[in-house]
């Protein structure tokens, strides 16, 4: 068996003047699950294509265990892949479905019953072996899907959203199967999602796209806590901005002096202090913390807690969860609202580097 590792070099890809890769550059390790980010139009697909060879792109390199694969066929280049619609055969059944690449491959009845058994087994679906698609729910698809991609013990794993149409609940429980199943094969897996939760759930690292370009490449992590720019910042999670004032390498919000983590090494004058519900708190302490004030405009019940919103003097608006276990009782809209954020958690973003 070899690595699985992959070596991406300056990959362009145009449709006419519109450019889907603009010099995409990217390594990744044997056995690494990648997750490619982004929202609609990001290049996250057109660059999974060229991975698979669906997609030719104008230039640039594509080295697997460093082979170029660029000029290589689909079917030749050793790679397992679960598209968004599951791509099944409706005429087959289960264990038709996860043995049609070991047929395509000439492997004798033996192994291919040894294999697709064992393929079945390990996403749970053995017991249905002989089951018609469309006999099955939408998860059970989803594991036959991913059975016949591993079926052959490829060197790469590439996943094209393939949890978009299951519900919540399913899609979060088969998010951490997912996880487990990486763990287990150690495939090296590359991901597709515009869903921040399945990136940050699944991810040895993520990387953001935005234009045709990797904005930020890191651990789930890192791109979480510290995001090297606004949109970056934006996409992951529910985020909102506070405009800063900037006096020399102090930051200040109105007024008050800010302690902060992380901040640009060179900000511009558009600078904001990046704030998340969970980041805030109810009581703080002022010789310590960092205290914003404002006027509750909404309490929204969720069922497990209260989301109250808060306009500061910016006309910024800021939320935070109230989930019942706080001292602070729950506030009402107009109520004027302290609120806190430690040092730890405050992060200035350059408005200048989106």
């Amino acid at each position: 068996m070899t690595s699985g590792a992959v070596s991406i070099r300056q990959i362009y890809k145009a449709y006419g003047s519109y450019k889907a890769l603009d010099g995409i550059s990217l390594d990744i390790a044997a056995g690494e699950f990648l997750t490619l980010l982004g929202p609609s139009g990001s290049g996250k697909t057109t660059l999974l294509n060229v991975i698979a060879g669906f997609e030719r792109p104008d230039s640039g390199s594509l080295l697997v265990d460093n082979t170029e694969f660029i000029a290589r066929p689909p079917h030749k280049r050793d790679l397992g892949m679960v598209f968004q619609s599951y791509a099944l055969f409706p005429h087959m059944d289960v264990f038709a479905n996860v043995a049609y690449p070991l047929k395509l491959r000439k492997a004798d009845a033996s192994t291919i019953r040894s294999k697709v058994t064992k393929a079945l087994e390990t996403v749970h679906m053995a017991h249905l072996a002989g089951r018609r698609i469309h006999e099955l729910s939408g998860g059970q698809r989803q594991r036959v899907a991913l059975a016949r991609a591993i079926v052959f013990e490829p060197k790469l794993l590439l996943m094209d959203e393939p949890l978009s149409a299951l519900d919540k609940n399913l899609r979060e429980h088969m998010q951490v199967e997912l996880k487990r199943l990486h763990r287990t094969l150690g495939m090296t897996t590359i991901y597709v999602t515009h869903d921040q939760q399945e990136a940050l759930t699944m991810s040895d690292r993520i990387a953001v796209l935005d234009r045709g370009r990797i904005i930020q490449l890191d651990t789930p992590r890192a791109v979480y806590d510290s995001p090297n720019c606004k949109f970056v910042a934006g996409f992951m999670g529910d985020t909102r901005f506070v405009p800063v004032e900037k006096n020399g390498s102090d930051f200040a919000l109105s007024g008050r002096p800010l302690k902060v983590r992380a901040a640009p090494a060179k900000a511009s004058s558009d600078i904001f202090l990046m704030v998340r519900p969970e980041r805030l708190r109810w009581h703080g302490t002022p010789e310590r913390d960092n205290r914003i004030e404002g006027n509750v405009i909404d309490v929204i019940y969720l069922g497990d807690s209260h989301m109250v919103s808060v306009e500061l003097p910016q006309s910024t608006e800021i939320s935070i969860r109230h989930t019942g276990a706080e001292t602070t009782s729950l506030p009402k809209p107009g109520d004027r609202l302290a609120l806190w954020m430690t040092p730890e958690s405050s992060v200035i973003i350059d408005g200048a580097r989106s």
